[in-house]
């Protein structure tokens, strides 16, 4: 896949974060009233500019793999359960190749509009000042709800390593709301990036120790590995809904997509964008396959979401143990990029979006702190917000991952008529493609959401508000 040349398109940013054409080093200011004050103001924009400058490929892709790669790899073996090892093979390597290619276009995008600082801003350009509003409600509100989400993960962890049902589990979600705010801190990308190296081992040595431990347990289990109750092929008895919510478990571990345009505003050489998405989607669809069919093939049909709940209640204590650091840098992330979304549309022209000087850290300390204190309230507050989490999914990440950038690549990308040479013409049907498995996903995974939110209180599962027994956070 060619890179496109840069160009420049600032005259297409009327709703961008950041006025159009606007250069920090080149600011207006009168010469003969050239204050000592001006001059600071501008050197400190000068700096800002050149510290959020810095990220290359390399941090680029773990930043992608922070986002993307959490601890719902291990919700793999509950989908391959659901849909049967075959299917769910070629789902997870099926659906990781179109990730790859849309979020292509989405780095083609960035390179002929390069003032585009965020999702909202690309959509923006084919929507206007609707679409830039609409996708960027969307974008915090899924980001905070992605918070939220591993506000409750930190719970359930804690409550499984310290195994002591007495203490009140609001507390175990106060802590991980406190780990989560601390390592949202970072304000730039190329700094977070460290974070990035532990939280992809952590991972990994989460998923082996998990396979290690349920492998042996199928093998000291009566009848060994050959009893254990895997298929090729879906449960008989399967619902569309349950087959659905499994499908959409695997199109969201490949939404890195949605944070795409935040990363890339702070490559220094954005071309290179291409070396990453590659690195990512093809060492995504390693690990999920692999965990996935490993896993499912170790446990069977039983298996839970996550997969680390399967095992023995040591093994379960150890595993979340060590993914304690990838609950909380993935968590974290999010909260970071919605800073600097909010951040950058505030103080559009301002030094300080930066965060280098003491007013923009103030700022910028109580910013992520009341992010992650919504996170958290919402997180509590609802007794659904798993089941919430996956309706705004599917309308969200279908989206972001699929029909968004099949209409940037007609709207943006696409040079002459559809027909007007077999390039164009593979390249139309393709993304025609791309656009109904994202429209599939809208109407398919919002339908077995809402299924599923109905079940759960048919059957009692729905906990309650700001519960304080542990009970609440494993049912």
């Amino acid at each position: 896949m060619a890179a496109v040349e840069k160009t420049d398109s600032s005259d297409d940013a009327p709703y961008s974060t950041q006025a159009p054409g606007w250069e920090p080093d080149k600011e207006k200011f009168p010469d003969d009233k050239l204050d000592e004050r001006a001059r600071r103001r501008r050197t400190s924009i000068a700096e800002g500019v050149m510290k959020h400058n810095k990220l290359g490929w390399k941090r680029l892709t773990v930043c992608l793999i922070v986002e993307a790669i959490a601890l719902g790899s291990l919700s793999m073996p509950s989908a391959f359960a659901s849909l049967g090892m075959v299917a769910g093979v070629i789902m997870t390597i099926g659906i990781g190749l179109i990730a790859i290619y849309t979020s292509y276009i989405v780095g083609q995008v960035r390179l002929k509009h390069p003032h585009i600082q965020h999702y909202a801003d690309a959509v923006g350009l084919m929507w206007g000042r609707f679409g830039y509003e609409l996708t960027s409600v969307m974008f915090v509100l899924f980001l905070v709800l992605l918070t939220g989400s591993h506000v409750l993960t930190g719970t359930i962890a804690w409550i499984r390593i310290v195994d002591k049902p007495s203490l009140c589990a609001l507390a175990w979600g106060v802590v991980s709301a406190i780990l989560l705010y601390c390592l949202a801190l970072p304000p730039t990308f190329h700094e977070f990036a460290i974070l990035g190296y532990i939280d992809f081992a952590s991972i990994i040595v989460a998923i082996f120790v998990c396979m290690v431990a349920t492998g042996v347990e199928a093998s000291n289990a009566p009848g060994g590995l050959s009893a254990v109750p895997w298929s090729a092929w879906p449960p008989p008895d399967i619902s569309f809904a349950s087959a659905f919510l499994s499908t959409t478990n695997i199109v969201f571990a490949y939404s890195f997509a949605v944070c795409q345009y935040s990363f890339m505003a702070e490559m220094h050489t954005p071309k290179d964008y291409v070396k990453s998405i590659w690195a990512l989607g093809l060492l995504e669809i390693l690990i999920y396959t692999l965990t996935g069919a490993i896993i499912y093939s170790f446990v069977g049909s039983d298996v839970k979401s996550p997969a680390i709940l399967s095992g023995s209640k040591v093994t379960s204590r150890v595993a979340f143990g060590i993914a304690l650091p990838v609950i909380f840098i993935s968590g974290s992330i999010n909260t970071t990029v919605v800073g600097k979304y909010i951040m950058g549309r505030v103080f559009p022209n301002s030094e300080l979006r930066y965060v280098h000087t003491k007013k923009g850290w103030m700022i910028w300390l109580v910013l992520i702190a009341g992010l992650t204190l919504i996170a958290w309230v919402i997180a509590e507050a609802i007794p659904f917000f798993n089941a919430l989490l996956g309706l705004i999914s599917s309308l969200f990440i279908s989206g972001f991952t699929f029909y968004f950038p099949a209409l940037f690549w007609f709207s943006l990308i696409k040079e002459g008529k559809w027909n007007a040479n077999a390039k164009n013409i593979v390249l139309s049907v393709v993304n025609v493609v791309v656009l109904c498995i994202g429209l599939v996903v809208l109407v398919g995974g919002a339908y077995a959401s809402v299924e599923d939110i109905l079940e759960s209180y048919k059957t009692g599962s729905v906990g309650g508000s700001f519960a304080c027994s542990s009970s609440s956070y494993e049912g």
